[in-house]
């Protein structure tokens, strides 16, 4: 990869296997670790695309981390503004705002504090204990939105 390209981690065929056993069970009704499912429209299909996400919360803010980068989730989200987060019945509607760089460090640590143990192979050479220099640089790699739930 250039350095001009965005970063973007690829998944092997287990984890692919992992997710979709993660979607399914969220869908469902049972969530890992505070896991979800999200559904977003496709930018291109305009149909609902389906991924597991772990949805994090600070200071009381919902966010979604994108640890491989720019993946397809992350392209469908900044054109569609938003979609739905689902644990069995309970779905919620929401738009999202990307935040910038520069506001992400707070949120990126305290997200590899809890889910570190899952994302850190797509995190390399950082973790929640890492300098505040060392997130900001990472930062720029992992997009995050807010979440605003509207229904």
């Amino acid at each position: 990869m250039s350095p001009s390209e965005p970063y973007y981690a690829k998944i092997n065929p287990l984890a692919v296997r992992v997710n979709s056993l993660v979607g399914w069970l969220a869908r469902h009704g049972l969530s890992l670790a505070g896991s979800a499912e999200l559904s977003v429209r496709g930018r291109r299909s305009g149909k609902m695309q389906r991924v597991p996400v772990n949805p994090h919360t600070y200071d009381g803010t919902q966010y979604l981390v994108s640890a491989r980068g720019n993946s397809q989730w992350v392209r469908n989200m900044r054109v569609a503004g938003g979609g739905e987060l689902r644990v069995g019945r309970k779905v919620r509607e929401f738009t999202v705002a990307e935040l910038p760089d520069a506001e992400k460090l707070p949120v990126l640590r305290t997200y590899l504090e809890k889910w570190g143990w899952e994302v850190k192979q797509y995190f390399p050479g950082v973790s929640a204990t890492s300098s505040d220099d060392e997130l900001v640089a990472a930062g720029a790699d992992h997009p995050v939105f807010r979440v605003t739930v509207t229904k």
